[in-house]
C-alpha cells in the first residue's frame, strides 16, 4: 500500500526565501530522520510564506502506512513556525 500525503503550509514569520528554506529544510530533515518516509517540497519554492510538503510511505498494509503518515502530520504540526492549511492523502 502506498500513501502520499501533501500538506500546504503557511510560514508567517518568514520575511525572505532564506528564512523560509531554513524552516522547510529543518522540517524535511526531521521527517526523514525520525520516520520511514520520503519527503520533498512540492510547490511554492519561490514564495516566501507558503510551501507544500509531500510525504510518501509504502508498506505491506494500509494500517501501517496510515500510522506513519499520521506521525508525519503530528510532526509537521509540532513546528510552531508553520500552520498547516490544506492536507490531502492519496492511496495507491
Amino acid at each position: 500500500m502506498v500513501g502520499i500525503l501533501s500538506c500546504e503550509c503557511i510560514i508567517y514569520e518568514a520575511s525572505s526565501l532564506k528564512e523560509k528554506r531554513a524552516v522547510v529544510k529543518r522540517i524535511i530533515q526531521r521527517l526523514k530522520n525520525k520516520l520511514n518516509v520520503s519527503v520533498a517540497e512540492l510547490d511554492f519554492q519561490d514564495a516566501w510564506q507558503r510551501t507544500k510538503i509531500g510525504v510518501a510511505c509504502i508498506s505491506s498494509n494500509r494500517m501501517m502506512t496510515e500510522k506513519e503518515l499520521a506521525s508525519a502530520i503530528r510532526m509537521i504540526d509540532s513546528f510552531p513556525e508553520i500552520e498547516r492549511t490544506i492536507t490531502t492523502v492519496d492511496w495507491f
